[in-house]
């Protein structure tokens, strides 16, 4: 478990890293950033025999440290005023092609860690993060043959570079667990990213977490959800384990 610095042009970016050997696992942050609980996550991935990386994705907007909530986000109302301090506009920088130009990044520090085995790597995501999962399998398919998103709003949109239009270019399966009390993630825009998925062969399953608030898996906030995000933990490892230790 160490933090590393990884080189992007223009600057920085801190970079988590748990596991000492086995195929590599990517982990992206979801919107409240890079911090303890994201490194816990890590962890616990790592021990089933990953190597795993967790980049600080908002490093153009400072150091993880200076992002990071000030606040105890397992009360309602300090979670909502966090997410309403910046969090939106942090985001919308992030736009596709900066995420893929970073994302090739990711990858190649995650195939140069210490112990990492094999070519294909596996990437979960949490929030946005699922949508960056999915950006990052279409852009390199050879390279993500299995990707986790969970409570991921924003998959189905109206816009062109909608995340699902992604969906024909992957090749990686898919596991999507939603939470079913998300208002980023309507029924009908879950039941059109399954239709995508389904068209376009994708080996996947999804499913709508029951109780499940926005936000499920992480347990320093008040949206955590214990079943779910041990339920989060059980069936990614069995993703992880069928596709990248064949």
């Amino acid at each position: 478990m160490t933090m590393i610095e990884i080189s992007l042009p223009g600057g920085s970016a801190e970079g988590y890293v748990s596991g000492e050997s086995g195929p590599g696992v990517l982990l992206i942050q979801d919107a409240i950033g890079l911090r303890p609980e994201i490194e816990r996550i890590a962890d616990r991935i790592a021990s089933w025999g990953y190597v795993v990386l967790a980049p600080h994705v908002f490093w153009r907007d400072g150091r993880a440290a200076d992002l990071a909530p000030t606040v105890d986000l397992r009360d309602p109302a300090s979670r909502g005023a966090f997410f309403a301090s910046g969090v939106g506009e942090r985001i919308a920088r992030l736009t596709p092609d900066v995420l893929r130009a970073d994302g090739e990044v990711w990858l190649e520090t995650l195939h140069g860690l210490p112990g990492v085995t094999g070519t294909a790597v596996g990437a979960t995501g949490y929030c946005f993060g699922g949508r960056i999962a999915l950006r990052l399998a279409a852009h390199r398919p050879d390279e993500v043959a299995a990707i986790g998103m969970f409570h991921t709003g924003g998959i189905v949109t109206e816009d062109a570079d909608s995340p699902h239009t992604e969906v024909p270019r992957i090749r990686a399966a898919v596991l999507a667990g939603h939470a079913d009390n998300d208002g980023s993630n309507t029924p009908e825009q879950i039941a059109a990213f399954d239709a995508a998925l389904e068209a376009a062969g994708i080996d996947h399953r999804t499913a709508v977490y029951p109780d499940a608030l926005h936000g499920y898996t992480m347990s320093d906030t008040a949206a955590y959800q214990e079943e779910a995000a041990e339920r989060h933990f059980r069936e990614l490892r069995e993703l992880f384990d069928r596709a990248l230790k064949k």
